[in-house]
C-alpha cells in the first residue's frame, strides 16, 4: 500500500503518547481545578521526553492546541508549557486554534514540518482547563462572526442546535442518541477496570491525591435515567446533556519524528503518520465535517472503510458519531472501542492529542495495522488522520 506522505524520502513517526486523566471542567468539583493550564501541559509533556529519555535539548518545536486563549491560557500557552516543563529556551512553542480540533491540527502540522524536512523533532499536542477558563471566555460577550458572515449565514446557531438538525436530518431517535450514550460511559468504565489506559495516563498530583482515573465516568449509566434529561437546545427535541460531551479538564502530548531519526536514537515508533485530511463543512449544521474529512483522507490513503481496524470518531454529541456511522458504514464496534468523549469528556484543546493517544495504545496493544481518527470543529471544520501501526 501506498503511503502519500512519504513522496519526499521523509517520513514522521509518533515514538510516545501520553495524556492526563481527564478531569470534570467545573471550578466546584473538577479534580484539576487547582491546577493552571501551563502547569498540567507539563505532565504529559515532559512523559513523552522521560518515556524515551531523549534530551530535551534535541526538540526542534512545540506544537499545542488550546481553543479559549484568553486568561491564564493566553499569550501562547504551547511556549509557556516548553518552559514550565523544563525545555531549554532555545526550543520554541507555538498555539494552534482549529477549535476542538486545535491539537489533532497540532499533530498534523507536526508531521508536515517533519516531512518536509523544516524540523526533525516536535512535540505535539494540547490543554484546555474549562474549570479555570470556561468555554466561550474569549468571546466575552463579543460577536465573532462580523456582518458580513452574518449576511452570508444568517441562520448560525451554537454546536447543540447543529447536532439537533443533524438527528432531525438523520432521522435519529433520543433512544437510539441515549443508548449510544449509554454505550460510551460502559465502553469507558470497562477500559478502565481492565487497566486499558494505564500506558497512557501519566499521574498527575493534585495536593488532594494522584489522580489516574478519568473524572467523567459513569458506568452505572440507564437509558432510562437518561431519558429524564430535558433538551437544552431545541424545546421537545432529543439532544440532551447526557448525549454530549462532557465539559472537561485534561492535556495530552506526543513526541514525533522521522523514522530514520528515531533509529539513530534507539527509539521504537508506535506508529507512521499515513495520510490527512482537513475539509470545511456547512457552518450551520457544523458538526457534519468527519463525513467528507474521512472520505478524504480515505481516498488520499488508498484505503477503504474495511481496511481501517480502530475508529475514534470524537463524540462531541451523539448525532455526530451516529450520522457518520451511516454515511461511512464502518462497524459500530470498532468506534471508540474504549469510550468517547461522551463518558471521557472533552477538554476542548486537548482533545485531539488525547483521541490519537487512545487510538495508538490501542493499535498497539490489539496489533491493528491501520486506525483512523477524526473529529468536527466549531464553524463547520473536520481533521482526519490515518495512522499506521510500526
Amino acid at each position: 500500500m501506498s503511503t502519500p506522505l512519504l513522496s519526499s524520502g521523509r517520513d514522521a513517526v509518533i515514538v510516545a503518547a501520553r495524556r492526563t486523566a481527564v478531569g470534570i471542567g467545573k471550578p466546584e468539583r473538577g479534580v484539576f481545578r487547582g491546577i493552571h493550564p501551563v502547569d498540567l501541559s507539563t505532565h504529559p509533556l515532559r512523559a513523552v521526553l522521560d518515556d524515551t529519555g531523549l534530551d530535551p535539548a534535541l526538540v526542534d518545536d512545540v506544537m499545542w492546541g488550546c481553543v479559549s486563549q484568553v486568561g491564564e491560557q493566553s499569550f501562547n500557552v504551547g511556549r509557556n508549557a516548553a518552559l514550565a516543563a523544563g525545555l531549554p529556551e532555545h526550543v520554541p512553542g507555538m498555539t494552534i486554534d482549529r477549535q476542538c480540533g486545535s491539537s489533532q491540527q497540532a499533530i498534523q502540522s507536526a508531521a508536515a514540518a517533519i516531512i518536509a524536512g523544516y524540523a526533525d523533532i516536535v512535540v505535539a499536542g494540547g490543554v484546555e482547563v474549562m474549570s479555570r477558563v470556561p468555554m466561550f471566555s474569549s468571546v466575552a460577550g463579543a460577536d465573532p462572526y462580523g456582518p458580513l458572515m452574518h449576511e452570508r449565514f444568517p441562520d448560525l446557531g451554537n454546536q447543540g442546535v447543529g447536532a439537533e438538525l443533524i438527528a432531525k436530518r438523520w432521522g435519529l431517535t433520543r433512544g437510539e442518541l441515549d443508548e449510544f450514550s449509554v454505550r460510551s460511559h460502559r465502553r469507558a468504565a470497562a477500559a478502565t477496570a481492565s487497566g486499558l489506559f494505564a500506558d497512557e495516563i501519566v499521574p498527575v498530583e493534585t495536593g488532594d491525591g494522584e489522580v489516574v482515573t478519568d473524572q467523567g465516568i459513569r458506568g452505572d449509566s440507564t437509558v432510562e435515567r437518561l431519558a429524564t434529561l430535558p433538551t437544552p437546545f431545541v424545546a421537545d427535541g432529543v439532544v440532551t446533556a447526557g448525549s454530549a460531551s462532557q465539559i472537561s479538564d485534561g492535556a495530552a502530548a506526543v513526541l514525533m519524528m522521522t523514522s530514520a531519526r528515531a533509529a539513530e536514537l534507539g527509539l521504537v515508533p508506535i506508529a507512521r503518520v499515513h495520510s490527512v485530511a482537513v475539509v470545511g463543512s456547512d457552518p450551520i449544521l457544523m458538526l457534519t465535517g468527519p463525513i467528507p474529512a474521512t472520505a478524504k483522507v480515505l481516498e488520499r490513503a488508498g484505503l477503504g472503510i474495511a481496511d481501517i481496524g480502530a475508529f475514534e470518531v470524537n463524540e462531541a454529541f451523539a448525532p455526530v458519531v451516529l450520522a457518520w456511522l451511516r454515511e461511512t458504514g464502518a462497524d459500530p464496534e470498532l468506534v471508540n472501542p474504549r469510550g468517547g468523549a461522551i463518558a471521557l469528556g472533552h477538554p476542548l484543546g486537548a482533545s485531539g492529542a488525547r483521541l490519537t493517544t487512545t487510538l495508538l495504545h490501542h493499535m498497539r496493544q490489539n496489533g491493528i495495522r491501520y486506525g483512523l481518527q477524526t473529529m468536527c470543529e466549531g464553524g463547520g471544520m473536520a481533521n482526519a488522520t490515518v495512522y499506521e501501526l510500526v
